[in-house]
């Protein structure tokens, strides 16, 4: 079953990570994000996801200001070359449509077929903000609550420069 933000509100709730939500019009690029979001303190993101040649899945989550670099980033990771993964996939494995990316997806990789990397410039901000699944709304939490939380799904990120 594919989470609703509900979900992941009741699943932060009981993990006890503090989580504010903030509604506002659907933003599809980092572009519509800034627009809309107001003045939400904290960093804001990007995420890809993508599929290397061997069939890994890989969810990198990247300040919205990171020139994430492609080309590259498959050495620095230990995979294969990189592209992105197909909307179907994404949807299959994630949940999520294209627009609506978001770590918080990983909650519905119950497989683990996803492996999370996470942008070393991002991280240095408290809080951070992403889409709750889905891209009508923007979630702030703690920095260390986001690792809780990916640590629960069983997603241990990989922290490094993505440029």
């Amino acid at each position: 079953m594919t989470a609703r933000p509900e979900d992941l509100f009741a699943l932060l709730d009981e993990l006890g990570i503090a989580h504010e939500t903030r509604q506002h019009e659907a933003a599809f690029t980092v572009e519509d994000a800034r627009a809309l979001r107001g003045q939400i303190p904290g960093g804001h993101t990007k995420n890809l996801f993508l599929k290397d040649k061997k069939g890994q899945l890989w969810l990198v989550v990247a300040d919205e200001e990171t020139q994430v670099g492609l080309k590259h980033l498959h050495k620095r990771i230990g995979a294969a070359r990189l592209s992105f993964g197909k909307a179907e996939l994404m949807e299959q494995v994630l949940g999520v449509t294209p627009g609506s990316v978001t770590p918080f997806a990983l909650m519905n990789d119950h497989e683990g077929l996803v492996k999370a990397v996470l942008d070393a410039r991002m991280m240095e901000n408290d809080p951070l903000n992403f889409h709750p699944l889905r891209n009508t709304a923007t979630t702030t939490i703690s920095r260390d609550g986001f690792l809780k939380f990916l640590s629960a799904t069983g997603h241990e990120p990989l922290i490094t420069d993505v440029t």
